[in-house]
């Protein structure tokens, strides 16, 4: 609070005692908190007015910061000026952002650039849009608005960003390993790796958007995007791909990358069924690296299936899980040159488990698939070919049209097949593993391999959470932007679920702290409505205020120039923080 004074048309000064403070959009504001008087009037009664009630005014502003309970006044005909809501949740985000120095390195990297704006907030407000309010980069400027940081910046800056974004991709991704490896003690002897794809809302293709097989069953152009991962569920690395590429041809490129880049020595990577091609596995094994890939069962050789089924050599855990393992020397075909293949022999663990609850599982799956596959048969117009995937395998007869899709009559009796479905019981609940890692235990390789589920659960945060797809952009450079800040996002993300020490996934988190929101109440009051089981661990964790029902914009202010300071306690290299997958 201070002492206004007011000068008026007829020269006479008025006094006011005001509080100054900053509306939702930032502009200053003052509010009458007393109207005392002309000046020549109040001089008859105090010697010198204006030191008296600017002592007053510091005398009420000191109690007003010392008061505990607020009163406001509300008209009911009050109207609301625009949106005043904000969120709030994102400081945590903010905190870990500004751990990793993500600030000092777009600074840096801008500093010669030249920009009229800010690198840096731009990114801050695509990466925090992304985990708080996902949609494309028009409406993500226009809610900049809805955070505490002045962003002053056009949509048109937005866009130009992205271009020196994707120059700096690569460094960006280096520069979080370091500061992830100082901070957490990340270790990169054993990667998870997977690839997923990201689907355009359009028919247009080019060198990047291709159309391929898409995981969603779409017929749009997609992006193939390989994912690195620790073995503490953190992303390492990304790269994109044609969408035509095949999965098992993205794993060298980015194995390669790691090792130059970040001086990796010794990389077991571990992959599903969809990695393990011969070309994979002579790669990691001539540069002395490892691998621990999904074998698939179905697809096996009958040999292998022999072997499976073969009751010989299992130890038997409990009433429903068995393994049993061989090391034998296998003959794997490669590439030496795109249309010609040779063959290199090694030696191979192979590792073979039955769970009851895996086998139960594929029963089910099966069952829901030969329901539908009686659905097709019986009314087969109502499907496509992509409507009836899953289902489709099941029957004999069937037939689709190459250029709509749509069932081919030919004069064939549909019908379910049967062997089919009577050699697939035989497999339900197999699962094999294949490995160069000889001399590890049978329990460590199928430990190891079951890590593989954070990979995926991050793919469905990708897509479901921070909603990466559709992708708005179509400039090759704009198009990588984009997906380092969802790789940054989901750093971010796994970062703070880690620091609570995976007592909440990351969906979740992402949940309450979109909801920790607060709308502006009078003058600098902000009043919040939402706290839960989630932000009161944030609070003991990040030593945060979530839950308080009224703060000023200062204490809010104060909670956001904290974050970018460095204090944070993190995660110490001894700290056991490798959440384990939930049990269903």
């Amino acid at each position: 609070m201070f002492l206004r004074r007011s000068g008026r048309k007829d020269g006479r000064t008025y006094l006011q005692i005001v509080h100054g403070y900053r509306d939702p959009q930032g502009k200053s504001r003052v509010k009458v908190i007393k109207s005392l008087g002309y000046l020549d009037e109040l001089s008859k009664q105090y010697d010198d007015p204006i030191a008296h009630f600017r002592a007053l005014a510091q005398d009420m502003e000191e109690k007003r910061r010392g008061e505990t309970k607020y009163t406001f006044e509300l008209h009911a005909d009050a109207l609301v000026e625009g949106c005043t809501r904000k969120n709030f949740g994102h400081v945590v985000f903010s905190r870990v952002y500004h751990e990793l120095e993500l600030d000092r390195f777009f600074n840096n990297k801008a500093r010669h650039a030249g920009f009229s704006y800010n690198a840096n907030s731009i990114m801050k407000l695509l990466v925090f849009a992304r985990l708080i309010y996902p949609g494309s980069k028009k409406s993500t400027h226009a809610l900049k608005e809805r955070f505490f940081d002045i962003l002053d910046f056009s949509l048109d800056d937005v866009y130009n960003s992205l271009s020196f974004f994707d120059k700096h991709a690569l460094d960006c991704q280096r520069f979080m390993h370091e500061r992830i490896t100082a901070k957490y003690g990340r270790e990169t002897d054993l990667v998870y790796y997977d690839v997923t794809n990201y689907y355009f809302e359009t028919e247009h293709e080019d060198e990047l958007r291709k159309k391929g097989y898409s995981k969603e069953r779409r017929r749009d152009p997609i992006v193939q995007m390989g994912l690195a991962m620790d073995r503490q569920g953190i992303p390492l690395s990304y790269r994109l791909f044609a969408g035509n590429t095949h999965d098992s041809q993205t794993l060298m490129p980015v194995l390669a990358e790691i090792v130059r880049e970040y001086g990796a020595k010794r990389i077991i990577t571990v992959a599903d069924k969809g990695l393990n091609s011969g070309d994979n596995i002579v790669f990691n094994t001539a540069l002395g690296h490892g691998y621990v890939f999904s074998q698939s069962i179905r697809g096996a050789s009958e040999a292998m299936k022999a072997y499976i089924l073969d009751e010989k050599g299992y130890e038997q855990t409990g009433q429903d899980y068995k393994r049993k393992s061989r090391i034998l020397p296998v003959n794997v075909q490669y590439h030496i040159e795109p249309n010609r293949k040779t063959t290199a022999a090694l030696n191979q663990k192979q590792v073979v488990f039955y769970s009851e609850k895996y086998a139960k599982r594929a029963k089910r799956k099966r069952a829901e698939a030969l329901q539908k596959a009686a659905d097709l048969i019986a009314n087969p117009s109502k499907y496509k070919k992509t409507t009836a995937c899953g289902a489709a395998g099941y029957v004999l007869g069937l037939a689709f049209d190459k250029k709509t899709g749509e069932v081919v009559d030919t004069g064939t009796v549909l019908a379910l097949n049967r062997e089919k479905i009577r050699q697939e019981e035989r497999l339900d609940g197999y699962y094999a593993i294949v490995t160069s890692e000889l001399d590890e235990p049978d329990d460590g390789i199928i430990d190891m391999y079951r890590g593989l589920w954070r990979i995926e659960e991050s793919f469905k945060i990708t897509k479901s959470v921070v909603e990466a797809r559709p992708v708005y952009v179509y400039k090759p450079e704009h198009i990588n932007a984009h997906f380092l800040t969802c790789f940054i996002a989901l750093t971010l993300a796994r970062l703070v679920e880690l620091k609570l020490n995976g007592a909440f996934p990351v969906s979740r988190i992402i949940e309450s702290l979109r909801q920790v929101s607060c709308s502006h109440l009078d003058a600098n009051y902000y009043l919040f409505d939402y706290a839960d089981e989630v932000t009161a661990a944030l609070n003991k964790r990040f030593d945060l205020t979530f839950g308080k029902k009224l703060m000023t914009l200062g204490e809010i202010k104060k909670c956001f120039a904290q974050a970018k300071k460095q204090p944070d306690v993190s995660t110490t290299h001894g700290q056991s923080a490798n959440p384990q997958k939930p049990r269903r």
